[in-house]
């Protein structure tokens, strides 16, 4: 099982950005033999995958954030990033980070069925 930690959340204005981080240890191969990527909750409301990046480097994303988030990733720091720009109240959510062993190809609804999971980290948007 690999570790993974995020950072990153706060609270911003509606139109801020934010950029999260996943810090992934404990594994017994690199970043680059797993897909990652990123799910959001918000209270009330169901598991939402937003983004994921598969072994590749091939991303892709959930409608509602597409043009205004990335996800990327650093393999020689093991580490993933998700970039959220023109951010909205819809937004407000616990983000998480997952990732999956050697998977074959990825959809951002896929992310939320990871069994890597970090803690989360918050982030809040005010209109």
């Amino acid at each position: 099982q690999v570790q993974l930690v995020e950072s990153g959340g706060g609270s911003v204005q509606a139109g801020g950005s934010l950029r999260l981080s996943c810090a992934a240890s404990r594994y017994t191969f690199g970043i680059g033999s797993y897909c990652m990527g990123w799910f959001r909750q918000a209270p009330g409301k169901e598991r939402e995958g937003v983004a994921a990046i598969d072994r590749a480097g091939s991303t892709v994303y959930t409608d509602s954030v597409k043009g205004r988030f990335t996800i990327s990733r650093n393999v020689a720091k093991n580490s993933l990033y998700l970039q959220m720009n023109s951010l909205k109240p819809e937004d407000t959510a616990m983000y998480y980070c997952a990732a999956l062993y050697m998977c074959r190809a990825v959809a951002p609804a896929d992310v939320v069925f990871w069994g890597n999971r970090g803690q989360g980290t918050q982030v809040t948007v005010s209109s």
